[in-house]
């Protein structure tokens, strides 16, 4: 069978990033140098396929400016990323007479290739200081499930994709890598395309077809450091459905999607965070802002409120970190004129992208991080038992623990019961920490004090006024 070009390209790593790696006790994430990372994403799965180099300056440089650190995007696109050219006409793949695709011939022709465009873009997402979270390819590609497709994957054929990859990419210190995409694995093929690839990604010596290991040159790209693996599933579930057990996964990633109802992603972070082996976990796809629920408009759209219920819901219930995404940054949707979508029904996409990038949910994410890197995060570790009583449904409060502080976010305001038992005996402070503004409001006493609980009432209450109670003290 032909193999792949082995061409490789190498990059100065950026000085200010390093490799990520798992925190000691198994449920964070750490740069190389053992500081915390907190994982704050954004969804792009069409900015290689879609973007042209100024419009990605533009997207990258937004969302740097908004404390994003990841960028979550797809070398083998969504949009059928096989047959539509990218911005500048160019295709990943070779075709050859019979326009089928050449999944061994990566296309690296011309002046300026598909893949010579992912290298800058790279290369830009490192400069703004973000991480790129790479799926190789879209799920549609080994399991086609309604999707544009075509079904190009056997595991062999993904063993030396995966292979290439790492040849090429194994030194971009900035790179996490994500399986899966979109796809349930529901027969033993897609299993074994989904180890096969993360088998190459890992630059095993082993040569499929002929025993031989790369040659030296062929290794350029390769990095000491092993960039971490995780997965992508359909809509619903989390990556430990399908791949708990791999030896090649590194992390979790849930996708809780965008179904009507009340926000209970954190019934997915508590599962992953109690399995064993303990590994990370996040939302790594919630539901958007401005999608429309249950992806028909006459239901409404996400807007702000919801998302950042499913981001403190998320991390407040042990995840590592989380994924934001917005409907029409993903889709990279150009407007009304825009003909990849023009087959879309009215009011799926409500707004063109460069709009999108400014809405208040995108900036409000930052809160979040901010809030949860003024404290040992490693410490956290979800505390719902603290809670005297709480509310159900959609009021339901989501609370963590650290070292010395204690968190509570509730979606509607309302009140927070702490029970007494669980407070230090003297010397702590509480305050209210507002996610919209990442305002702080200081309290001097607690509304009430019981024999049981404490309770603090919040500064407003009602949809969209969001408050934590933190409570902190000193050691």
């Amino acid at each position: 069978m032909p193999k792949f070009n082995q061409q490789t390209d190498t990059i100065a790593n950026p000085p200010n990033l390093q490799p990520l790696c798992i925190s000691s006790d198994g449920h964070f994430l750490n740069t190389a140098d053992g500081h915390p990372f907190f994982w704050l994403a954004d969804t792009a799965w069409e900015l290689l396929h879609r973007l042209n180099i100024e419009e990605t300056e533009l997207y990258l440089r937004t969302r740097a400016e908004q404390g994003f650190n990841v960028i979550q995007t797809v070398l083998l696109a969504e949009c059928d990323g096989l047959r539509t050219p990218n911005a500048y006409g160019k295709l990943p793949l070779h075709m050859d007479s019979n326009d089928e695709h050449h999944l061994f011939q990566p296309d690296t022709d011309g002046d300026y290739s598909y893949w010579d465009h992912v290298d800058t873009v790279l290369d830009m997402a490192a400069a703004h200081g973000l991480y790129v979270a790479l799926l190789p390819t879209w799920g549609d590609k080994f399991h086609l499930a309604g999707g544009a497709g075509p079904e190009i994957f056997t595991p062999e054929l993904a063993y030396q994709y995966g292979q290439w990859l790492h040849q090429r990419y194994g030194g971009h210190v900035h790179l996490i890598w994500v399986l899966g995409g979109d796809r349930a694995l529901q027969t033993r093929k897609h299993f074994d395309s989904i180890h096969q690839m993360a088998e190459g990604l890992r630059g095993s010596q082993y040569n499929a077809e002929d025993d031989t290991t790369p040659s030296d040159s062929e290794q350029k790209g390769t990095s000491s450091a092993r960039q971490l693996i995780t997965f992508h599933p359909k809509g619903g579930v989390s990556s430990s459905l399908y791949v708990q057990d791999e030896p090649w996964l590194d992390f979790h990633m849930i996708q809780s999607s965008h179904g009507a109802g009340v926000r209970d992603n954190y019934r997915l972070v508590q599962h992953d965070y109690h399995l064993q082996p303990v590994r990370p976990t996040l939302d790594a796809e919630p539901c958007y802002e401005d999608i429309p629920i249950d992806f028909r408009a006459e239901h409404g759209y996400f807007d702000e409120a919801d998302v950042r219920q499913a981001a403190y819901y998320a991390v407040f219930s042990g995840a590592c970190g989380h994924t934001y995404g917005h409907h029409s940054v993903w889709s990279m949707y150009n407007g009304v004129d825009d003909s990849v979508w023009s087959g879309e029904q009215e009011g799926y996409f409500i707004m063109p992208w460069q709009q999108a990038l400014q809405r208040p949910g995108a900036w409000q994410m930052q809160h979040m991080r901010h809030l949860l890197e003024r404290v040992d995060l490693h410490t956290a570790k979800p505390a719902q038992h603290i809670l005297h009583h709480p509310p159900t449904g959609s009021n339901y409060p989501v609370a963590i623990q650290g070292k010395n502080y204690i968190f509570v976010y509730c979606p509607h305001g309302l009140y927070v019961k702490v029970k007494t038992n669980s407070l230090p005996s003297h010397n702590w402070q509480a305050h209210w920490y507002c996610p919209r503004t990442g305002s702080i409001h200081d309290l001097s006493e607690p509304e009430r004090r019981r024999e049981l609980h404490v309770e603090w009432k919040a500064p407003s209450s009602g949809r969209g006024n969001d408050w934590v109670l933190c409570i902190t003290w000193t050691i």
